[in-house]
């Protein structure tokens, strides 16, 4: 049966979509082609990383087109909150605001954190007005589609085969649970092993232990789906045919399956490894994310923390006599067009500009690589703005360190929080005209020695205000040559 694709409507938005700015050649027709002709599950939470790979395509460039087009209504986002042992969206959202610190696997029964670093992924969905899906509809689902849902395709065992498909094979009985009804699950064990009998919804967790000889009738296991749980409930079964009684004595419907494990199967050792994907971290450091989605906010009244994230903070030294010489007029024109320099520095290094300050940038980047190699071209940038001018107007100063932070709402802005920024602000005020200066932490990450070899920097220990105690500080000078800055950079 075709696709039915809502056409005028997808024409509309590709249109819109090919004007939002520029893009390489053939890049929206393939989405558009992956609209009209994917499988269902092919539209259903797309991974970026994976459609950039099977379509040849940039990483960045892919992320920033799923962005667009959710801005224009082709997609909808969805946060989720990943399980690292069995891989299950724990919860997802359709917005930032929903996201929250603290969950709760219910098929494994753990408790985790939220970072976004790590388990918290970010998909896209094609919007039901351009093409309606079986997925926009879970409550049509079959079971086995019902729980298949329930996990992601970019959690893999170390033989490469998809968790989801692994558990298509373990899961020997499942169903939904109808209201104010008793649901009867049947399977067989022929051999000893491990029973999981989970209510996706919480209100059911079982382990049993099946081992010894075959029982001579059938075992029949009543279980009530009832209230949440945190805990699986433990027993020994015997090999032989058992009977899962599940009443649901609620007012909604349910769901229950039954998986059978080998004997050696180890809750909280599990080997699964997740494909690339879209973390928080990564989307919140996308300048394309926080232009088109202002409004989204972390409701989260704790922030949601982030392990380790490169923040860099500009300055320009003698503003306040700039504006005094060229006047407020000329001299906010210069600011701003000295900030339009700076994000296109963040832009080229995968970071974002996270707010101005009077004159001043804070921007955030993945690694510090990214963010010195930022801080170089920023340089460069203003050196180059400069050139015309032969009194040098704008005189830059930089600082960057990285470390654990926690991302929360500030001004209704999306922000940074904690001693990690404190810190970043500091390294910053060490700076004089033209000079870089790096933490201790980003001079000795992946790549940066390398990076700023040409540069010879130099080290000192510093005593940063707020600081309790004294930090190594590498000082990376103007170059002499400044024509080669472009060429380092480059390479």
């Amino acid at each position: 049966m075709a696709a039915e694709v809502n056409e005028q409507l997808l024409d509309d938005r590709l249109a819109e979509l090919e004007k939002a700015r520029a893009w390489s050649p053939r890049l929206v027709s393939k989405l558009e082609s992956h609209i009209r002709s994917a499988d269902e599950e092919g539209l259903f939470r797309v991974n970026p990383f994976t459609f950039a790979r099977e379509k040849n395509l940039n990483e960045t460039e892919s992320i920033d087109l799923f962005l667009y087009a959710t801005s224009l209504g082709l997609f909808e986002m969805d946060w989720q909150l990943l399980c690292q042992q069995c891989s299950c969206v724990v919860e997802s959202f359709g917005s930032l605001k929903g996201l929250h610190s603290q969950f709760h696997c219910n098929i494994c029964q753990v408790n985790y954190e939220a970072t976004l670093d790590d388990y918290i992924a970010i998909t896209f969905t094609v919007s039901h007005q351009i093409r309606d899906i079986a997925f926009h509809h879970p409550e049509r689902l079959s079971a086995s589609d019902y729980f298949r849902m329930g996990g992601t395709p970019d959690g893999v065992l170390p033989d490469g085969t998809r968790f989801i498909d692994f558990q298509a094979k373990v899961i020997k009985a499942l169903g939904f649970l109808p209201p104010r009804e008793t649901t009867r699950f049947t399977i067989e064990m022929e051999s000893e092993g491990i029973i999981l009998g989970v209510s996706p919804e919480g209100k059911v967790a079982l382990l049993y232990t099946v081992s010894g000889a075959n029982a001579p009738a059938e075992q029949m296991v009543p279980v009530r789906f009832e209230r949440p749980v945190s805990t699986h409930t433990t027993g020994n079964l015997a090999p032989g045919r058992i009977t899962f009684a599940v009443e649901n004595t609620t007012t909604e419907r349910g769901s229950f399956f039954v998986a059978v494990l080998p004997p050696n199967f180890e809750f909280g050792h599990s080997p699964i490894k997740f494909l690339p994907f879209l973390t928080g971290k990564r989307l919140l450091t996308t300048q394309a994310f926080r232009d088109l989605f202002r409004s989204e906010v972390i409701r989260a009244s704790e922030g949601i923390g982030v392990k380790d994230i490169a923040l860099l903070f500009t300055d320009l030294k003698g503003s306040t006599a700039l504006y005094d010489r060229l006047g407020d007029l000329n001299a906010f024109s210069l600011v701003q067009q000295h900030f339009e320099h700076l994000q296109a520095a963040t832009q080229r290094f995968n970071g974002a500009i996270i707010k101005t300050i009077g004159d001043a940038v804070m921007a955030a980047f993945l690694n510090p690589l990214d963010a010195v190699g930022a801080a170089l071209a920023m340089r460069d940038a203003i050196f180059s703005f400069n050139r015309a001018r032969p009194d040098r107007e704008l005189i830059l100063k930089i600082g960057v360190h990285k470390g654990a932070a926690i991302a929360v709402t500030l001004n209704d802005r999306l922000d940074y929080f904690g001693q990690t920024v404190n810190i970043a602000a500091r390294v910053q005020h060490l700076a004089d005209a033209d000079e870089i200066y790096l933490s201790d932490s980003v001079h000795d990450a992946e790549g940066v020695r390398q990076l700023l070899a040409p540069f010879k920097p130099e080290t000192s220990i510093a005593q940063l205000k707020g600081v309790r105690q004294d930090m190594h500080v590498w000082r990376v000078a103007a170059p002499a040559a400044r024509e080669g800055v472009g060429a380092i950079l480059a390479g």
